[in-house]
């Protein structure tokens, strides 16, 4: 399924600087602040510089014992727990402190009070991470002075370029691979009807992703690493499978052995030790968020485009009726179940991020991720976010979802040119231009409305009305709805096209996906028919 295009991990708690120096050596760490206390300054040079106390050995939760003289007009750093943090804060201040920091070794939380308790306090006040405190104590010991500040965050960010790079990059590289994979069908079983893409079992299909989609909302901690092992298998098939065809494009020869009557190529082994390393490494590594990052993309990628070279939908019928039911599924799962959820979140963010995921309905935000994540987004880490950045890694997002689906749309377009043999590929650039103009108007009402937005709700028209008023102006639409029968037939020397691309040695396990009839003949009396 598709998910917001672009989601912040956080919307204003982790967006807090302490800037830690002793007049020689300079370090910042994340703070969490919440804006609802007094405000920090926007910038590190209008933010006021104080002595940082070390007081970390009590929790401030009373005042007995502490000299006033020797905090007066300094900050202050004390342990979370035992007492609330504006009970905290109205001590610091009633001792004349000018700040107050409070130590956790606990997740990173927004801290807050009862709306009459804000007004109460006139001094800065944040939560930092213990073992931050650690390392400034080590590095400059008593002579921490400290700047307290909170850079605004752009809503435009080069990140966003990134994500439409690839998004579109992949489109079009797997509509093109799609379209011009060529095939010999050999097909050596019994003659069947292999069928799902009729328009009941579509429907079935996207009600099994429903399902699936609730299932992960309630029992997330458990499913996600069901996901995760099954990511990694199929991705690593998919790399290796976009490898190999990157390998024969160039013509790079295999080295064949034989041990035991077994035959190995060489070339396939290294292929499958790299892919399968890439995959391990990113299962073991999948919550390193400073470069983890872009395995995963690379992950995502390769499974997409062997996604939409092996997956064809038969007729331009059966992509209306998908694209459209899952316009509708991306709208309920992000726009309506925020409605029905206990934090106002929707289920598509949700399961995409996590169950640390929160919104902007959410008062209660965790800055530290403390549950694995589903791989079924790309991420390109804010650049411009360096601030935000270091409490934790903000990135642009967009969902699998949201190349594949159209994806599939742009490789039917990509056949029906071969089909049709348009040399100008008119239907495939006609395609992957809509879904190009689809992303800009995704990403221009994001910036403008300051959300994620579901991409499907701008891609699924674009691509469908563009694909429809080009077959209509050519006069091919009766041709481009229904499809044909498409007759390839066996012999030596030629190449066999085939509208629905099944390879051989996977016919058996796709066989419920493509409207096929096959025909078995011995030898090279072989025919198949597809229906589309």
């Amino acid at each position: 399924g598709s998910v917001y295009v672009w989601v912040s991990r956080s919307q204003r708690g982790c967006s807090s600087i302490s800037h830690i120096s002793n007049g020689d050596t300079e370090r910042e760490f994340c703070i969490v602040h919440n804006h609802s206390w007094t405000p920090l300054a926007q910038s590190l040079n209008s933010a006021m510089e104080y002595q940082l106390v070390n007081m970390t050995s009590s929790l401030l939760c009373d005042s007995s014992g502490i000299n006033a003289s020797s905090v007066m007009g300094k900050a202050l750093v004390v342990m979370r727990g035992n007492c609330d943090f504006s009970q905290k804060a109205l001590i610091a201040q009633g001792l004349g402190a000018m700040a107050l920091l409070i130590a956790s070794n606990k997740t990173l939380t927004i801290p807050s009070a009862n709306e009459s308790e804000y007004a109460k306090v006139n001094i800065s006040l944040a939560l930092m991470r213990y073992k931050d405190f650690l390392e400034a104590w080590q590095v400059f010991g008593n002579e921490m002075q400290v700047k307290l500040y909170a850079p605004p965050s752009t809503k435009i960010d080069p990140s966003i370029a990134v994500i439409l790079l690839i998004s579109i990059g992949t489109v079009v590289l797997g509509g093109y691979w799609s379209g011009a994979f060529k095939i010999s069908l050999t097909v050596k079983a019994d003659s069947g009807e292999l069928s799902l893409y009729s328009p009941l079992k579509v429907v079935i299909f996207v009600a099994l992703m429903c399902g699936m989609l609730v299932l992960m909302y309630f029992f997330y901690k458990v499913l996600v690493y069901v996901i995760i092992v099954i990511f990694c298998l199929a991705s690593a098939s998919a790399l290796y499978s976009c490898f190999d065809a990157v390998m024969d494009k160039i013509g790079c020869g295999t080295l064949r052995f034989s041990v035991r009557n077994w035959n190995f190529s060489v070339r396939s082994l290294l292929l499958a030790a790299v892919c399968i390393s890439i995959s391990v490494v990113w299962g073991v590594y999948r919550n390193e968020d400073r470069w983890i990052w872009i395995l995963q993309d690379l992950l995502g990628i390769a499974f997409c485009l062997n996604f939409m070279k092996t997956i064809s939908l038969s007729n331009f019928k059966i992509c209306v009726i998908l694209l459209s039911l899952l316009l509708v599924y991306d709208v309920f799962f992000v726009f309506i179940t925020p409605f029905f959820t206990k934090n106002g979140v929707s289920i598509m963010v949700q399961v995409a991020l996590g169950p640390d995921a929160s919104g902007e309905k959410v008062s209660f935000l965790i800055c530290n991720a403390s549950f694995s994540q589903l791989p079924v987004v790309m991420r390109v880490p804010r650049l411009l976010a360096w601030a935000q950045n270091l409490c934790m890694m903000q990135f642009s997002i967009l969902g699998y979802g949201d190349i594949i689906v159209p994806g599939l749309l742009v490789a039917y377009c990509s056949r029906f040119d071969v089909w049709i043999k348009s040399k100008r590929k008119v239907y495939f650039v006609s395609c992957c231009i809509a879904y190009f103009l689809g992303m800009i108007l995704t990403f221009i009402v994001m910036l403008l409305s300051g959300m994620g937005q579901p991409a499907l709700l701008y891609l699924v028209p674009f691509t469908v009305i563009t694909s429809a008023v080009v077959a209509g102006c050519r006069g091919e639409m009766k041709q481009f709805w229904a499809g044909t029968t498409y007759q390839v037939r066996g012999g030596e020397g030629e190449l066999y096209w085939c509208f629905s691309i099944i390879p051989k040695n996977v016919i058996p396990l796709v066989a419920v996906i493509f409207d096929c009839q096959y025909r078995f003949i011995k030898e090279k009396n072989l025919s198949t028919v597809c229906s589309f």
